[in-house]
């Protein structure tokens, strides 16, 4: 009787390929290795840096899938719509959109501009992060932004001073784009 298998380096079908410290690959088999990746937004409707952050992304995911299952690791990825106040306080939600690697923000320096799009959504004036890369701020992370984060998470040295969720004060950027959005409804 064979039955459907997930290896390290593709899905098979047999019983004898992947022993609990070994994959038929060579590389070792180790279930409990997992990069789970929160995208938290406000909006993928109209926000065009939500928009462009999502798809980023996912093709930065696809770029590093390969690398990342040949190393064993799993990748679980969460999109969060944040929806109210209350929500971004208990996930510690400080600016969007956010990308998060095992609970731990990429962005340590949160920089936000004017949104037009978040404005346009809520009657009011918005700003939302922009993303520092190579020493610019881009509207949307560059993809090399989004790949060396996961790298350098896996790989080491990725994962100091990036705290995220659990309850925190929200901003008053935030707080403002709720009661508006809540007032328009």
């Amino acid at each position: 009787m064979t039955e459907q298998k997930k290896s390290c380096c593709t899905p098979i079908t047999t019983t004898e390929c992947c022993s609990e410290s070994s994959c038929c690959c060579g590389s070792p088999h180790n279930p409990g290795k997992e990069i789970v990746i929160d995208f938290l937004y406000i909006d993928l409707s109209v926000c065009e840096r939500c928009q462009g952050t999502g798809k980023t992304l996912t093709e930065a995911i696809e770029d590093v899938r390969r690398i990342l299952e040949a190393a064993a690791f799993t990748i679980k990825v969460n999109y969060i719509h944040v929806q109210s106040e209350e929500q971004a306080e208990e996930l510690g939600f400080t600016s969007s959109p956010t990308i998060r690697i095992n609970g731990q923000d990429i962005q340590i320096e949160v920089r936000e501009t004017l949104c037009e799009s978040c404005g346009d959504l809520c009657g009011g004036d918005v700003d939302c992060r922009v993303w520092i890369y190579d020493g610019k701020e881009y509207t949307v992370p560059p993809k090399p932004l989004i790949v060396n984060a996961i790298l350098g998470y896996i790989y080491g040295g990725g994962s100091e001073g990036r705290e995220g969720g659990n309850k925190k004060p929200v901003p008053e950027n935030l707080k403002r784009f709720f009661a508006l959005r809540k007032k328009n409804k």
